[in-house]
């Protein structure tokens, strides 16, 4: 059997069932495990489908971003933890840059506990976020804002931006991808994006790659990072009934469940 008329027999099931198992697809379409799982890899590259621990389930587009005032509000307390974690392993003095998403924008209110960064990012609501101190002293951080244009997201991005990132050396790269899995690193859907991440990582001595449960397992169009790029991989706990946690801590021996 050729692997579209597999992926197609496996799409009819995913309609009808909603998720399904690898032994469920083994044995429907008569093929090894192997076969089973690149198969399972294809139809997520293709965005139809996610993989979790055990099978798959059916989406409707796991690979594309809701709005950030959707993000913002999905997953809230889970993205709190995981921003916390990542602040408890910052000091005083270090040069950070920041992505934008709905995970990074929590990070920067979370980063007003802290004082003496250097923080440099492209997004536009994390540094409304630092700079929204209760009271009215001097920023805690030196804040440099990327520049380049600005569309329809809250965020610089293009050319320009690639050009002013590699004037600077950061110590970490705080990222939150549209997907993270244990094969193929971190991901996201729309390219300026993934080129503003990983000139982000090529820039840092270190990549702390943070991601909800949500986007575990998930592959998006754009991979920015691989495995062996990701020093620390931040999740939420959650996590562990969605993953096989040896996997993910085989790939990531740096793994913190928030």
């Amino acid at each position: 059997m050729l692997q579209q008329e597999r992926l197609h027999r496996i799409q009819v099931l995913l309609t009808q069932l909603q998720q399904i198992s690898t032994e469920r697809i083994m044995t429907e379409l008569n093929i090894s495990r192997e076969t089973a799982r690149r198969d399972m890899i294809e139809l997520q590259v293709m965005g139809v489908a996610r993989r979790v621990h055990g099978g798959m389930v059916s989406v409707n587009n796991p690979a594309t971003e809701a709005p950030l005032n959707v993000r913002s509000t999905r997953y809230a307390r889970e993205k709190r933890a995981i921003a916390r974690a990542a602040v408890s392993r910052l000091t005083a003095g270090q040069s950070l840059f920041i992505d934008s998403g709905s995970t990074t924008a929590i990070l920067a209110e979370e980063l007003r506990s802290l004082s003496g960064l250097t923080i440099i990012t492209n997004s536009l609501q994390a540094v409304l976020n630092l700079s929204m101190a209760t009271e009215p002293d001097s920023l805690k951080h030196d804040i440099i804002l990327l520049g380049g244009r600005v569309q329809q997201r809250p965020q610089t991005q293009g050319d320009l931006v690639i050009a002013e990132i590699h004037r600077y050396h950061a110590d970490i790269a705080l990222l939150s991808p549209v997907g993270v899995s244990a094969e193929y690193g971190a991901s996201s859907f729309y390219s300026e994006e993934a080129a503003i991440a990983q000139a982000m990582i090529r820039q840092s001595r270190y990549t702390m790659i943070l991601a909800d449960h949500s986007k575990l397992d998930v592959i998006s169009r754009v991979r920015y990072a691989s495995v062996q790029d990701i020093s620390t991989l931040i999740t939420d706990s959650r996590a562990t009934a969605q993953i096989a946690a040896s996997e993910y801590r085989h790939s990531f021996p740096d793994l913190v469940i928030a």
